[in-house]
């Protein structure tokens, strides 16, 4: 196992807390994920991603999609069915509960999900405030003004 100090990180940035956190976490070789259910995570704009898990055996109501804390949680209940009476020779659709999770950065806002032919598709867009967005500054020819005359205009 490598081990990485971040002390520059720390030194050289403000505000960047949550991805040292990240970063330690993949570091510090986290126990194997369970890789049950396969899932994909797809680009599909500039913004935009879409994440495509395989729920094969759910329904849409034993399936829950829900964000917490910049953190987005698949869960799946399959309702107790019928199985007892049933007998398989072999039984190799997993319909185990589950939950998986992906962090989400700042600004990724869920916009909708679908459950489709055994597919769950949650769409993702990262939607910047107008307040965060970067803005052109124009530059005046003009004399500046001094910054006493402007603290005493505000408060006449």
């Amino acid at each position: 196992m490598r081990n990485f100090d971040l002390a520059p990180l720390y030194r050289a940035t403000v505000g960047f807390d949550q991805v040292a956190d990240l970063m330690d976490r993949v570091l510090a070789g986290e126990p194997a994920q369970n890789n049950y259910p396969p899932y994909n995570i797809e680009k599909t704009d500039e913004s935009a991603w879409r994440i495509s898990i395989a729920v094969a055996g759910f329904g849409a109501d034993d399936l829950a999609v829900e964000v917490r804390e910049n953190a987005l949680i698949v869960t799946a209940r399959k309702a107790e069915d019928d199985t007892e009476s049933r007998t398989f020779l072999h039984r190799g659709i997993a319909t185990r509960a589950f939950e998986r999770r992906f962090h989400l950065a700042d600004h990724v806002k869920v916009t909708g999900a679908s459950h489709l032919d055994g597919m769950l598709h949650i769409d993702l867009v990262r939607e910047v405030p107008e307040a965060l967005k970067p803005r052109r500054i124009e530059i005046s020819s003009q004399k500046p003004q001094d910054a006493n005359l402007i603290e005493e205009k505000s408060v006449n």
